[in-house]
C-alpha cells in the first residue's frame, strides 16, 4: 500500500471514530435529559401531575339536599318541620311483569313486617299502590317511594340483600312533616319536587353556577304559602360528596363530605290557638246556617276569616275553610285520586278566589266564589267619602223613605231600596251606618258625587278613596294574591257614571279578598293608617339567631278631620249584630249583606267587619261566608269567637 492510501485510509479511520463518538455523544445527552425529566416528573411536577389525575378520573361530584328550616307559630309550635329518613324506592326495570307485582309486593311486606315498626306496617295492596304500575304519579323513568322512615333493621337487611329485590334502592331524604291539626295549611303552603315547579316565577328565573346552591331535580321545593314566599330562607345550602374513582370507574378512597347546611327558621305571627278556634267557628257557623230555617243560607259551604293586629298589621288568624291535611303532599306529589279530593281546598280563599265544593261543572256555576262584594260594610268608608267632599256634615239631616230612584222616567228609571223595604225616617251620617240606610249613601253621597264631577272624574276619585283603604290593590303581603275586582269603571263605561257611583256607595261596584276586608277594617280602626300585613315576626338561623326581624309597615296613610272619624265610629258602636249580647268591649263593626248576580239568580253572601275595643283597636276582624245570607246572623257569630279567643290568648286591653 502506498503511502498516499495510507494516509487516505488513516482520515477516513478518523473520521469513523469521530462520528461514532458523536454518536455515543449524542446518545448519552439524550439519555440524560430524559433520565432528567424523569426526576423532574417525579420528584417535582409528580404530586400535581397526580392530584390532576386524580381530580380528572376520582372525583364524581353527588349534591345532598339541603334540610329545610322548620315554620313556628307566634308560641313557638311547631307547624312544619323536616326529619332525615331512610325510604325505599322501586324502579320499574326492563323485564318486570305486572303479574310479579303481588309476589314482589308480598316479599317487601315480609320485610316490612319482620323487621320494621309495627306501627307503620304496610299491606299489599299499599306497596303496590306505591309501586304505581300504571303510571298515574310518573313516567316509568322515575322512582316510586315504597316507603318512608325505614327501621336501622330493614335498611341493613335490605341493603345485604339487594340482590334480592330488583329496582329496589335506599334513599336517604328529607321528609317534610305538618301540624296533624292542620292548622292555617293554605297560609303555611306545601311542597312538591323542583322538577314539577319550574313554571312559578322564582323557580323559572333562577340562576346559580355554585353546586352548593344549585337545585336537584328531585329536591321538594315551597310551591305555595310561605313555603313559597320565604324558599331562600328555609332552603338552606346542600351538601357536596366528591366520590374519588380509578380510570375503570372504581371507587377508590374514602368519599370527601360537605354536608348541607340547614335553613333558617319562620316564626309567625300566627298563633295557633286562636287560628284553631276561627277554624272551628266557620265550620260550626256553616253546620248552624245549613241546619237554620233561612232558606238564604241553606247552601253556606264555605267560610273565610282573617284577624289583624291594628297597630302592627300582624296577623293572627287566616282560615280558608274547609280545609285538607297537608301531609298528603309528603314525597312530593299525589295521584289523581287524592287530587280530586283536595281540589277545592288547597288554595287560599282569603286571598285568592275559591269556587264551592262541588264537583258538578253546571252545579258548581250557580254559586259565588270566594271572593264577593262589600255589601254594606263599605258604608262607613262612603260616609268619610261623602264628609270629606263636603256632600254632608257630621250634622247632616236626612229622612229615610225607604227608597231612592235615578234616572230616566219610564224602563230606565231604577230605585235603590232598604233590606226587607224598611224605612228608617230621619237620620244624620252615623245612625245611617247604624241602620244600613242604603238611600242616604245613594241619594247624599253616591248621586251627589256624581254631579259634583264632570264624566268620570267622580269615578276616578271614588277609586282614590277605596285604594287609600286598601280596597282593589294589593295588600302588600307578599302572597300570591288578588287584588280584587273593580267593577265601577266597567259601569261608567257601559252604562252611566252615575249608576257607576250609586252602585259603589252601597258596596255593589267592587269584589275584594277577606285579606283586604281585614287591612280596611284595621285601617278604619286605626283612623287611616294602613298597615302591611305581617305573616312573619322573625327569622332566625339553626342555631337560634335572629338573622331578619320584621318591624310594622304603614303603607298609607289616609288624613281626615277627627270630626270625621268620631262620626262614623258613633254609627258602628251602635250596628246590631248577632252573638255579642255579652260581649266585654265596646267594639265598632258593620254587617253587609252583599247581592251578587251568579248565573241569573241573586245569592246574598254574609260580610262582617269588626275591631276591638272601641276606644283603643287592637284587633281587627274581616269574615266572608259565601250564601251566608245576612253579615249579622251569618258571619257576625264567628268574628265574636275570634275576638275571644284573641282575648284569652294575649287581652283585648
Amino acid at each position: 500500500m502506498s503511502e498516499e492510501q495510507e494516509k487516505k485510509e488513516i482520515a477516513i479511520r478518523r473520521q469513523h471514530f469521530f462520528r461514532l463518538n458523536l454518536f455515543f455523544l449524542l446518545v448519552f445527552v439524550l439519555f440524560a435529559i430524559l433520565i432528567i425529566r424523569l426526576a423532574i416528573l417525579q420528584f417535582v411536577e409528580g404530586p400535581t401531575i397526580l392530584q390532576q389525575a386524580k381530580d380528572k378520573l376520582g372525583n364524581t361530584p353527588v349534591r345532598i339536599a339541603p334540610i329545610r328550616g322548620n315554620i313556628y307559630d307566634a308560641d313557638g309550635v311547631q307547624l312544619a318541620y323536616s326529619t332525615s329518613v331512610q325510604s325505599l324506592y322501586f324502579s320499574i326495570e326492563r323485564g318486570f311483569k305486572s303479574e310479579e307485582a303481588d309476589e314482589f309486593a308480598a316479599k317487601l311486606k315480609e320485610v316490612f313486617d319482620q323487621y320494621g315498626d309495627q306501627a307503620k306496617s304496610m299491606t299489599i295492596e299499599q306497596i303496590k299502590e306505591n309501586m304505581d304500575l300504571t303510571f298515574r304519579k310518573n313516567t316509568r323513568s322515575v322512582p316510586r317511594r315504597i316507603k318512608s322512615g325505614l327501621s336501622k333493621k330493614e335498611v341493613a337487611y335490605i341493603s345485604e340483600n339487594l340482590s334480592k329485590y330488583d329496582g329496589v334502592d335506599i334513599v336517604e331524604e328529607s321528609i317534610r312533616h305538618y301540624d296533624p291539626d292542620t292548622v292555617a295549611v293554605q297560609l303555611v303552603g306545601y311542597l312538591k319536587k323542583f322538577k314539577g315547579s319550574k313554571d312559578l316565577s322564582f323557580y323559572k328565573n333562577l340562576v346559580q353556577d355554585n353546586p352548593l346552591l344549585n337545585y336537584i331535580e328531585e329536591e321538594e321545593v315551597g310551591f305555595d304559602g310561605l313555603e313559597y314566599m320565604f324558599q331562600e330562607q328555609l332552603r338552606g345550602k346542600n351538601g357536596l360528596k366528591l366520590i374519588p374513582i380509578d380510570s375503570m370507574g372504581r371507587v377508590n378512597g374514602e368519599p370527601q363530605v360537605t354536608p348541607p347546611v340547614k335553613g333558617n327558621n319562620l316564626h309567625l305571627t300566627i298563633n295557633k290557638e286562636v287560628q284553631m278556634r276561627t277554624e272551628e267557628a266557620i265550620m260550626e257557623q256553616i253546620k248552624i246556617l245549613q241546619e237554620g230555617d233561612d232558606p238564604r243560607s241553606k247552601n253556606a259551604r264555605t267560610g273565610y276569616a282573617v284577624a289583624m293586629e291594628v297597630k302592627t298589621g300582624n296577623i293572627i288568624a287566616m282560615a280558608s275553610m274547609p280545609d285538607y291535611d297537608t301531609n298528603i303532599w309528603e314525597g312530593g306529589g299525589v295521584n289523581n285520586d287524592e287530587l280530586n279530593q283536595i281540589l277545592f281546598y288547597m288554595v287560599n280563599g282569603t286571598i285568592r278566589e275559591v269556587y264551592q265544593p262541588i264537583h258538578d261543572d253546571k252545579e258548581r256555576a250557580k254559586h259565588p266564589g270566594s271572593i264577593v262584594p262589600l255589601g254594606s260594610t263599605i258604608k262607613p268608608l262612603t260616609v268619610l267619602v261623602g264628609l270629606n267632599e263636603k256632600l254632608i256634615t257630621p250634622t247632616t239631616s236626612y229622612r229615610d223613605t225607604g227608597i231612592f230612584q235615578f234616572g230616566q222616567a219610564g224602563i230606565h228609571r231604577k230605585s235603590i231600596r232598604n233590606a226587607e223595604n224598611a224605612v228608617y225616617g230621619p237620620m244624620d251620617p252615623a245612625r245611617a251606618i247604624e241602620k244600613s240606610s242604603n238611600p242616604f249613601m245613594t241619594e247624599k253621597i253616591g248621586n251627589a258625587m256624581y254631579l259634583k264631577y264632570k264624566g268620570e272624574e267622580g269615578v276616578q276619585k271614588w277609586d282614590e278613596y277605596m285604594k287609600m283603604f286598601g280596597l282593589g290593590v294589593s295588600t302588600g303581603s307578599g302572597l300570591n294574591e288578588w287584588p280584587g275586582t273593580i267593577e265601577y269603571f266597567n259601569e261608567a263605561k257601559n252604562a252611566s257614571t252615575q249608576s257607576a257611583l250609586i252602585y259603589a256607595s252601597f258596596g255593589q261596584q267592587g269584589r275584594y279578598t277577606t285579606l283586604q276586608l281585614a287591612q280596611y277594617a284595621a285601617t278604619l280602626a286605626s283612623r287611616g293608617k294602613r298597615m302591611k300585613p305581617l305573616f312573619v315576626s322573625e327569622i332566625k338561623d339553626s342555631d337560634g339567631t335572629v338573622v331578619q326581624k320584621f318591624e310594622p309597615v304603614v303603607l298609607n296613610t289616609a288624613d281626615f278631620p277627627e270630626s270625621y272619624w268620631d262620626e262614623i265610629e258613633a254609627g258602628m258602636r251602635a250596628v246590631r249584630v248577632t252573638g255579642f249580647d255579652d260581649f266585654p268591649h265596646e267594639f265598632l263593626r258593620k254587617t253587609g249583606t252583599s247581592e251578587q248576580s251568579v248565573a241569573g239568580k241573586i245569592v246574598e253572601n254574609s260580610v262582617f267587619i269588626a275591631s276591638a275595643p272601641a276606644d283603643d283597636p287592637v284587633l281587627a276582624v274581616a269574615v266572608v261566608v259565601p250564601e251566608g245570607g245576612y253579615g249579622s246572623r251569618g258571619a257576625a257569630p264567628i268574628a265574636r269567637k275570634i275576638f275571644d279567643a284573641y282575648d284569652k290568648e294575649y287581652g283585648l286591653k
